[in-house]
């Protein structure tokens, strides 16, 4: 009989959420007797400039309304990178970034630069792709002496030219597409080394205020998603680990509740990834975001 596993996979975007959300997922967990895997921005908070998604994507207008994003991130954050000069993330939270492993997490980079990467990836020479891996691996060995062991783009954003660089990057697996199951992905015409554990379940930004879904009955929702086999969660450090606290510690209990074991993203591909297939990867589009995302095909 397959058990029934969850992965909860943090990201971590900004600023305010290393410094706040962190430490707070960390006690949530550490309470509830939960380890995740926790990806971290390493470079500048430029958050203010997401703003542009405005004119460039369909839909990001209304999700920020939706989902209530100036409350959730803060005035400060959405004026990064504008109005206020972007500050660094990593090197101004070490300790932060150091004690969530030693509390018993796996961790690993999410990106140099978030909004950049996020949104201009596409248009990236593959210098430009590499220096900005190459920055963010480069402080995160100095922070743990050691090199990251996994990388998650932001926005489940890809092309074949970071699948490429990933791949020399000699990492132990990926987290950066949506799909159902773990598989070793082909894009592009080009077949890759590096395993991918995708996302298997929506975020709560993406889903809260969609087809009637509310912070009331988002867990009931989660629940019904619920399937034997490997689940994994996208959790963000600034909504779970800021406004939505309550209603991810409800989650976590009701899963306790159900008899579901938590894994990290790493004992997740060591489990679930011995005999991955080979499955297209496509940039695709996703109900309730803003602009294409990774998607197992």
């Amino acid at each position: 009989m397959t058990r029934t596993v969850v992965a909860l996979k943090v990201d971590v975007d900004t600023y305010a959420g290393t410094r706040d959300g962190v430490p707070r997922l960390v006690e949530i967990l550490e309470k509830s007797g939960i380890r995740a895997t926790f990806y971290f921005s390493m470079g500048p908070d430029n958050s203010g400039k997401a703003i542009r998604r405005i004119f460039t994507r369909k839909g990001f207008l209304r999700k920020m309304l939706r989902t209530k994003a100036p409350a959730a991130y803060g005035l400060k954050t959405m004026l990064y990178g504008t109005l206020l000069p972007p500050p660094m993330i990593a090197s101004s939270f070490p300790g932060i970034l150091r004690e969530t492993e030693q509390r018993g997490h796996e961790v690993g980079i999410h990106c140099w630069d978030h909004v950049k990467w996020h949104d201009l990836l596409p248009w990236f020479p593959k210098p430009v792709t590499a220096m900005e891996l190459g920055k963010a691996s480069s402080l995160f060995e100095q922070i743990f002496s050691r090199r990251t062991r996994t990388t998650a783009a932001p926005g489940w954003t890809v092309s074949p030219d970071s699948l490429e660089i990933q791949d020399a990057m000699a990492l132990d697996y990926c987290s950066d597409s949506r799909g159902t199951h773990p598989f070793y992905p082909t894009m592009g015409g080009r077949r890759f080394q590096t395993l991918q554990v995708p996302t298997t379940w929506p975020t709560m930004d993406e889903i809260i205020g969609e087809n009637g879904i509310t912070v009331d009955t988002v867990n009931d929702h989660y629940l019904s998603l619920l399937r034997p086999g490997l689940n994994v969660h996208t959790i963000h450090a600034e909504m779970e680990g800021g406004g939505l606290a309550g209603t991810f510690i409800a989650l976590l209990e009701r899963l306790q509740q159900e008899g579901v074991s938590f894994v990290t993203l790493a004992e997740a591909a060591a489990e679930f990834g011995a005999d991955a297939p080979v499955c297209e990867l496509v940039m695709g589009e996703l109900p309730g975001r803003a602009g294409d995302v990774a998607l197992q095909k």
